[in-house]
C-alpha cells in the first residue's frame, strides 16, 4: 500500500488534481504542477501524476509543457492511479496516459478518503451536464449527465452517517436535473425522502440548483422537509432575457423571479445564494443596468460574481460584442459593491437571534 503525507517534499509520488473550467483555475493549476516539476528536478519528489480536468482538455500541451510529469490521468480514472502507480514503479519511461470515458460506476464514492471535518460531508449525486450553456466547458470536460441510482445515494449517506455526518451537502453540476437520465424525469424531491430517514443526518443542504427544472414538487419538499435547510445555491447567471438567450440558459426572466416569489412564499427564513457571470459577449450597458437593479430589488442574502473568460471551444467564444477586460472587472466591482449593502442589512436584521450550528472547532485560547 502507500502511505499519504501532507507535505510533497520527499513524497515517491505526487499527485496534483487540476480544474480546468476557466482560465484563471487552469493558470493555477499550471502553477502548482510547474512547482511539483521543479521539486522533482532538484530531486526532491519522486513522480509527477496530473490528473482531472486539465488533462482531459489539453493533454498534448501538458507534456509538452512540462516534460517532468509521468503520468496523465483523466476525471473518470482514480479508481486506476493505483495502477498507473504499479506501471511506473516497474517502468518509469512509461509516462502512461490514462483518459477513460464515462461509466456508471466510475463515480462510486462509499470507502473513500475524506479531508473534511468528520461532521459534514459533500455527496455528488450525478456526474457531467447535458445543458448546452455557451459560456460553459463543463460537458465537454465531464461528458452527458449521468445520475447514481436513488439506492446508491442512499447507501452512501449512510456510510458517511456512520463515520460521524450531521450534515450532508448533495452536489452535481446540475443537482435539480437529477434522476432524469435514469427515471424519465428529475427525482431530486424521492431523493431527499428517501434520504431523511437515515439516522445521525441533522442537516441536508442543496447547492448548484438549476432554476428551470425547480418544480412545485421540490420546493414542497424542500418546505414540508425536517432536514433540508433553508438555505438554496441557485446559479442564474443573469437576469436580462436577451443575455439568458445568448448564454444558452434556456430560462427567461419572468420564470426566474416566478421561481424566487414561489421559493420565498413557500420556505420561510429562506436564504438563497445565487452566482452572476459579468461581461459575458454582446452584454452593453442597458444590460448591465437590468442586472445591476435586478440584484437591489432581489435582495439574495448571499452572492457572488463571476467575469466572463473566453474559452476557445466554446459558442459564446464566437459572439461578437465581446467586453473590455477593464469594463469586465468594473461591472463586477459595481455588483458588489451593491450586493455588500443588501448582505449587511440581511446581516443586521439576524442580530439578537438564536440559531441552530454545527461548531467546526473551538476557537485557538488567546494567550
Amino acid at each position: 500500500g502507500y502511505a499519504i503525507q501532507a507535505e510533497p517534499e520527499g513524497a515517491d509520488y505526487v499527485i496534483v488534481n487540476t480544474c480546468g473550467f476557466i482560465a484563471p483555475a487552469k493558470e493555477e493549476s499550471l502553477e502548482v504542477i510547474r512547482r511539483m516539476a521543479r521539486l522533482k528536478r532538484r530531486g526532491s519528489i519522486g513522480a509527477l501524476i496530473v490528473c482531472g480536468c486539465l488533462p482531459e482538455r489539453e493533454r498534448e500541451r501538458l507534456l509538452e509543457q512540462v516534460p517532468e510529469i509521468d503520468a496523465l490521468v483523466g476525471v473518470f480514472g482514480r479508481e486506476q492511479i493505483a495502477d498507473v502507480l504499479a506501471r511506473l514503479e516497474s517502468d518509469r519511461r512509461a509516462r502512461p496516459v490514462l483518459i477513460p470515458a464515462p461509466a456508471r460506476d466510475a463515480f462510486d464514492d462509499r470507502a473513500r478518503l475524506r479531508i473534511t471535518y468528520r461532521h459534514y460531508a459533500y455527496l455528488k449525486i450525478a456526474e457531467g451536464c447535458d445543458r448546452t450553456c455557451t459560456f460553459c466547458t463543463i460537458p465537454k470536460i465531464r461528458g452527458p449527465y449521468v445520475s447514481k441510482p436513488i439506492e446508491q445515494v442512499v447507501e452512501e449517506a449512510a456510510e458517511l452517517a456512520e463515520d460521524g455526518t450531521r450534515e450532508l451537502i448533495l452536489v452535481a453540476q446540475d443537482t435539480t436535473y437529477y434522476g432524469s437520465d435514469l427515471y424519465g424525469r428529475p427525482r431530486l424531491a424521492e431523493l431527499i425522502r428517501q434520504l431523511e430517514p437515515i439516522g445521525g443526518i441533522r442537516w441536508i443542504r442543496l447547492l448548484y440548483c438549476y432554476p428551470d427544472e425547480f418544480s412545485d414538487e421540490l420546493i414542497e419538499t424542500i418546505a414540508d422537509s425536517p432536514k433540508v435547510v433553508p438555505y438554496l445555491d441557485l446559479p442564474l447567471q443573469h437576469i436580462s432575457d436577451r443575455m439568458l438567450r445568448l448564454m444558452g440558459r434556456g430560462v427567461t426572466r419572468s420564470e426566474i423571479e416566478g421561481l424566487i416569489e414561489r421559493l420565498r412564499a413557500r420556505v420561510p427564513g429562506l436564504v438563497l445564494r445565487t452566482t452572476l457571470l459579468v461581461g459575458s459577449p454582446g452584454e452593453g450597458e442597458r444590460e448591465f443596468e437590468e442586472l445591476l437593479a435586478f440584484v437591489r430589488t432581489a435582495r439574495f442574502e448571499r452572492l457572488g460574481v463571476f467575469t466572463y473568460y473566453d474559452e476557445p471551444e466554446t459558442p459564446a467564444a464566437k459572439l461578437p460584442g465581446h467586453v473590455p477586460g477593464k469594463l469586465k472587472r468594473k461591472r463586477r466591482e459595481q455588483l458588489m459593491r451593491e450586493q455588500q449593502r443588501v448582505a449587511f442589512e440581511w446581516s443586521r436584521s439576524q442580530v439578537g437571534r438564536t440559531l441552530e450550528l454545527i461548531i467546526d472547532e473551538p476557537a485557538p485560547t488567546r494567550p
